[in-house]
């Protein structure tokens, strides 16, 4: 069955209601994830189906499941477990589980076994084969598992269901090939592959004409795009692209490795004008020999040089991090260099985790694994330390007149608009819902450890 025949199939399938079949999508982890959610739900509306907000409604769910961390593992198993009941009063609804989690060895397989209810189970390298599969289940009324142990050819053109809004994500490159010791990505998402910089600005150039304003370039480790392509290119070439589009405010990326940020990125950064000045930079720990151990390619006096070169060509960029606390052979003097990194450095923000171990990574089976009582210490202090920082960044906001694009109501408190800082610093204040989707000029009239308060100028 080709393509236009999966979809004609389904869209002559009607709820007795008279309605259209209905979907909803379950998305855990990251930004990747988010992304991948999109296309998902772009593939079953060209099926057909429309979205739902209502389990009891749907006649597909999907989980698109992350492993990155083990409570995010867990917080499947136990949705999966949830569902088995709405399966048993609504036998025709498909379930399906896909993402990071069932790429990894044995989990297809674990969820088949232990989850019968479960329908469809693929993994991160076979997204486009949605259609088919729904179709499968449907003719064959058994479990289908296709979960493809290498990559494929990038797909592109595939359909989309965008988050409606002021941002959107671009993917730029799929995989890693960084293998840091505690990290399953490379195991689930394979090798670095880049799209071409032709497709990634074209689709920009959609997403501005449909009108977002800022978008967000994706992948494992952006720093990396272009080493596959052929003839070669690299990260800030790519920028310098998609700087060029018309009727874009921002361009943001995510994530970057500190290893493999060089002197050209850092002044293309700083020659444009649609760049945010923000660099999410995760440095993970401060002591050597953690650094070695976790194979980060870097040392505690490698990044704070990389700091040092960014603040020297932009000194009020924004930087945030991501810390890992309680890795393998991590002694109170790796913890100390930790501490001292953050008070030179002074993050704007960090992301703190305790480590967990994740089967099948190398840091997994190492000795010397850290007691709970003393990773529980630790990232007490890490958060405390860091809140201290960024309360007193914020402080230096006091008065300071900033361009912000507004993003939306904030939830906590409807009368107030929210928007961020080039710098993502995170923005609230009073003003007409018109303003969303606009750059504004806000002044700061107080601070949070988290946020900023402002007034329009």
């Amino acid at each position: 069955m080709n393509e236009q025949e999966l979809k004609n199939s389904n869209r002559e399938s009607i709820n007795p209601d008279g309605k259209r079949l209905r979907y909803q999508i379950q998305t855990f982890g990251c930004q990747m994830n988010e992304r991948d959610s999109e296309t998902l739900a772009g593939m079953l509306r060209e099926m057909g189906y429309e979205p739902t907000g209502v389990l009891e409604e749907a006649d597909v769910i999907l989980l698109n499941t992350c492993c990155v961390r083990e409570t995010a593992e867990n917080k499947v198993w136990g949705r999966i477990g949830e569902l088995k009941a709405l399966k048993s009063r609504k036998p025709e609804l498909i379930l399906g589980v896909c993402g990071c989690m069932t790429q990894q060895s044995d989990v297809a397989e674990k969820i088949r076994r232990r989850a019968p209810h479960v329908d469809i189970i693929f993994g991160t390298h076979n997204t486009h084969r949605l259609p088919e599969l729904i179709h499968r289940v449907k003719e064959e009324r058994k479990t289908i598992v296709d979960v493809w142990e290498t990559e494929g050819d990038i797909v592109e053109n595939l359909p989309s269901k965008r988050v409606e809004g002021v941002k959107a994500y671009v993917t730029i490159m799929y995989g890693c090939n960084n293998f840091c010791t505690y990290c399953i990505v490379p195991y689930v998402r394979g090798k670095e592959r880049s799209r071409l910089a032709a497709d990634i600005v074209r689709e920009v150039q959609e997403l501005t004409a449909q009108g977002y304003k800022e978008v967000m370039l994706l992948g494992q480790n952006v720093n990396s795009y272009g080493k596959d392509l052929d003839p070669k290119t690299d990260f800030a070439d790519l920028l310098a692209k998609v700087d060029r589009v018309d009727g874009l405010t921002r361009i943001r990326y995510m994530t970057s490795h500190p290893r493999d940020f060089s002197d050209k990125l850092i002044d293309m950064i700083a020659s444009s004008e649609k760049i945010c000045e923000h660099f999410h930079l995760p440095v993970q720990s401060g002591g050597n020999d953690v650094l070695k151990k976790m194979n980060r390619g870097y040392t505690k006096e490698d990044y704070l040089t990389l700091v040092g070169k960014i603040r020297a060509k932009i000194p009020r960029a924004g930087i945030t991090t991501d810390l890992i606390i309680g890795f393998p052979g991590e002694t109170d003097e790796d913890f100390a260099e930790t501490l001292d990194l953050i008070e030179k450095v002074k993050f704007d923000a960090a992301f703190t985790f305790v480590y967990n171990k994740r089967s099948g990574t190398p840091a997994a089976e190492m000795p010397d694994q850290v007691p709970d009582e003393v990773k529980k210490y630790r990232i007490q202090k890490l958060i405390a330390v860091q809140n201290t920082i960024s309360r007193e960044k914020n402080l230096l906001e006091l008065g300071q007149i900033y361009e912000v694009l507004t993003e939306g109501v904030n939830k906590a408190d409807p009368n107030r608009l929210e928007a961020r800082t080039r710098t993502n610093k995170l923005v609230l204040f009073e003003g007409e819902k018109s303003l969303i989707g606009q750059t504004v000029q806000v002044r700061v009239t107080d601070t949070g450890t988290w946020h900023l308060d402002g007034e329009l100028v």
